[in-house]
């Protein structure tokens, strides 16, 4: 029997989340390596959430917090050519992020040792984060406008989790690096496998499933064969946890994360300390994947959707989206997110182990190379186009099929998924409304071919531009390791092409060998949204109508990186291209999140709902207090919970949860009054707990008259 006990902390201050780690040189290997980890989570209270763009979802408390893992690796006989790869805990990483933390890391003394073009941030694309952290207005409108005090601290998280790789990697003699591979079968769906089918047959014949099922994965040891650091790339979908959602969460990959990272450092460990192991469950070509394995269906429990539009009746009989719902494999959207995270970690940690199935990677060479390019208007040369003739990308515009949205989270509108052209059931009336901001050009209504165009985002420049025209491509070579960086979400075919582009191009550079492993990293440097193949660009489902620069787009991506691995295999590096526009200044911000006050009778911090006496293990243990809006203090690198527990033996309690454990939620409630709420913390008490006398701390930051946070932690 579990017991809870009441007691009072006066705790604040900030505790350092660090994770800094450094490969090893052994068995002949000879790389400098180093790790780190920090928190990006950002305001838990009253902000819309990135992804379903919902401006009805904003966030109300934390699942679990959001990290930035980052790995330097460096050449030991020149310490100055070195890489970093970032997987940060986001919905992505937008050219924003990239240019603050490429000043903040000038600005820490590096001078040139971290510039853009060796540094490679990529998101993992969960759909449970704060937005507000770009410059491009589309991807604003949920809340409103950009919030530059998120998009400042995730930049400041990104540096710091990079400053803390670059220490380690300063305290390590050297390391190696392993890559292994693993078959993961049961984790992912194609959410649009009608579209896929129109992809050529012989190329679908190539593989075995409509999505990747390969997990590619590195392994990081010291000197002495101590494991620190791990990366995978495996695609799937960050929409474990559905648009219903209000809780900060990292969704499956970062459940997966969070459980790799217990498994080596322990249960007990708190999340992203100083000196944890550093697990990184990178995102690829997730572009059409989805973790909801069950499928689509009209209602939770409902018969399938119909498979070509992915819709149901409504009440009136009408085929609509919004009935339509992807299904995880779990009772509800935790469960889900668990189970898939789960199969991630598992397969992760069985490749990691798997000493016949890894390999090193040598040190050949450390290589990177970027550049830009203005998909406004680039001439696609025949050798790569879908339609064996010379085409031309246009400037970014999204489709009908856009608003319908997706099975993991459809739109409310009248749009469905399939909507293009030549079926005659383009939504007049939502165009004609789309082109209040702009009205595309027949040039442009040609250019886009099978898209219905509803908004022409890459003209509309009202308040400013709203998606990115000029957007970065980036490799990173690492021995017989490339990685490609890609500033879009690419399906799966999609992905398949550009990773056999790559590898042509090595081929004729001599440097193709059995060994030689591709990878993309999906969502990294900027985002532009989709990127389809052209085949499934005509059908026009959403992953094609959210593919910005026409049906051309593959190809133009596979140009540009066969120029860039074509010049890398040279030693040299291709054209950095234009540079892309900085919005500083012309954005526009979101609404102030609501100022906090309390009742007359009652104070931050008091409590207002008791825990029980006692607790069976499996049970959940709550309280609740009065609160502060969280978004007025994120508690970065802190928490705004801990399960303490009672040491008999030194009479003194010990943390042993926080805000950023699986089976902790920290839950925010604002009253009809805005500016007065409650938090309760729920401790979800593992059925494997040991009996011991527990108690739940609540610590947040309340306003004073003056404006500022004064520290009110109050624990029972």
């Amino acid at each position: 029997m579990t017991k809870m006990g009441c007691g009072t902390v006066l705790l604040v201050g900030f505790v350092s989340a660090v994770c800094l780690f450094e490969l090893a040189q052994a068995q002949g290997q000879n790389f400098m390596i180093g790790a780190g980890i920090a928190d990006v989570t950002g305001p838990a209270g009253g902000m819309a959430m990135m992804g379903y763009v919902n401006p009805l979802q904003i966030t109300k408390g934390i699942h679990f917090r959001l990290r930035s893992r980052a790995v330097v690796v460096a050449d030991p006989n020149d310490p100055s050519n070195r890489v970093v790869f970032v997987s940060a805990d986001l919905g992505m990483v937008f050219g924003a992020i990239k240019t603050l933390v490429v000043e903040k890391l000038a600005n820490a003394g590096f001078g040139n040792l971290y510039v853009r073009e060796n540094v490679m941030l990529s998101g993992i694309h969960t759909h449970s984060g704060p937005q507000g952290f770009g410059w491009y207005t589309l991807y604003n409108v949920a809340g409103f406008g950009a919030d530059e005090r998120n998009m400042d601290m995730i930049a400041e998280g990104i540096t710091r989790s990079i400053l803390r790789a670059h220490d380690d990697l300063e305290s390590r003699k050297g390391g190696r690096i392993r890559i292994g591979k693993g078959q993961l079968d049961d984790a992912n769906i194609n959410r649009s496998p009608s579209a896929y089918e129109y992809n050529p047959q012989w190329e679908k014949d190539l593989y075995q499933n409509n999505t990747d099922h390969e997990m590619t994965l590195l392994r990081f040891e010291d000197d002495n064969g101590n494991p620190i650091a791990m990366v995978n790339w495996f695609s799937v979908h960050g929409t474990s946890m559905n648009n219903t959602n209000h809780l900060i969460s990292g969704d499956n990959k970062g459940t997966a994360s969070y459980l790799f990272e217990k498994e080596i450092d322990g249960r007990d460990t708190l999340p992203g300390q100083k000196g944890n192991f550093v697990a990184m469950f990178a995102q690829t070509n997730e572009g059409d994947v989805s973790p909801n394995i069950e499928g689509p269906h009209c209602g939770y429990w409902g018969p399938p959707c119909d498979y070509e539009h992915s819709t149901c009746p409504n009440d009136k009989g009408e085929e609509r989206t919004a009935g339509c719902i992807a299904r995880g494999p779990g009772n509800n959207m935790f469960e889900s997110t668990f189970i898939i995270g789960q199969r991630q970690f598992s397969k992760a940690l069985e490749v990691f182990n798997d000493e016949s199935n890894l390999r090193d990677i040598p040190n050949s060479a450390i290589q990177y190379c970027h550049s830009f390019i203005d998909m406004r208007n680039t001439t696609v040369s025949a050798e790569f186009t879908s339609t064996g003739q010379v085409e031309r990308t246009c400037p970014g515009a999204i489709g009908d099929a856009t608003a319908a949205g997706t099975t993991d989270g459809a739109g409310s509108l009248s749009f469905i998924q399939g909507t293009n052209n030549t079926s005659g059931d383009a939504n007049d009336f939502w165009n004609n409304v789309g082109s209040i901001l702009h009205e595309p050009s027949e040039e442009q209504k040609l250019c886009q071919g099978e898209k219905p165009i509803f908004i022409d985002t890459g003209s509309v420049k009202i308040p400013a531009e709203w998606t990115p025209n000029v957007v970065p491509i980036q490799t990173f070579r690492i021995g017989d390791l490339w990685i490609v960086a890609v500033p879009s979400e690419l399906t799966t075919m999609s992905g398949r092409r550009l990773r056999q582009t790559v590898r042509d191009e090595l081929a004729a550079g001599g440097l193709l060998t059995d060994d030689t492993t591709v990878v993309i990293a999906g969502l990294s440097n900027e985002y532009s949204q989709y990127c389809a193949t052209y085949e499934e660009y005509g059908v026009q489902r959403y992953e094609g109508a959210s593919t910005l620069f026409g049906p051309h787009t593959l190809a133009a991506y596979q140009q540009e990186f066969a120029r860039m691995t074509s010049a890398m295999t040279t030693g040299t590096c291709s054209d950095p291209g234009p540079e892309a526009v900085d919005l500083r200044g012309n954005v526009v911000q979101a609404p102030a999140l609501a100022f906090s006050t309390h009742p007359a009778d009652s104070f931050y911090g008091d409590l207002l709902a008791d825990v029980k006496p006692t607790y069976k293990a499996g049970e959940v243990a709550s309280a609740t207090f009065q609160a502060a809006n969280p978004s007025g203090n994120y508690m970065t690198e802190d928490t705004f919970l801990k399960v303490e527990k009672l040491e008999t033996s030194t009479n003194s309690w010990v943390a042993i949860r926080s805000d950023g454990d699986w089976d902790t939620r920290f839950l925010w409630n604002p009253h009809k009054n805005p500016t007065v709420s409650t938090a309760t913390i729920e401790w979800y008490i593992p059925k494997d707990q040991p009996a011991g006398t527990y108690r739940l701390v609540y610590q947040a930051y309340y306003p004073t008259l003056l404006g500022l946070y004064s520290c009110a932690c109050v624990g029972w």
